[in-house]
């Protein structure tokens, strides 16, 4: 997957297109991604509890992973690119400006 949790990613395809946020989680097993925001349904709760309470509330929902791109903080939507620190880490990168990701 060319996404991680804490990414910071673009909708680019479907009903929240264009909306940024951060990836919430990931789920690899069905190649999808929840992000912050997007793709909200509401969700009718039971109170399970005495501390919860019941009511409609908002979810994020999983998206499919090919339809949200990464953000770089400097030149904005791009692809993962890769290097080698010093330490011979693997190291992330933007593809079109070189900075780390």
């Amino acid at each position: 997957m060319h996404v991680r949790k804490g990414d910071k990613v673009r909708v680019i395809a479907g009903k929240d297109r264009g909306h940024e946020g951060e990836v919430v989680r990931v789920i690899p097993g069905r190649d999808r991604v929840v992000v912050a925001g997007a793709n909200v349904a509401k969700r009718h709760t039971k109170a399970t509890s005495a501390t919860t309470q019941g009511g409609i509330i908002d979810k994020a929902m999983p998206l499919h992973v090919s339809n949200v791109a990464l953000v770089c903080s400097k030149c904005g939507v791009t692809r993962a690119g890769a290097r080698f620190d010093s330490d011979g880490l693997k190291v992330r990168t933007c593809a079109k400006c070189g900075g780390d990701l």
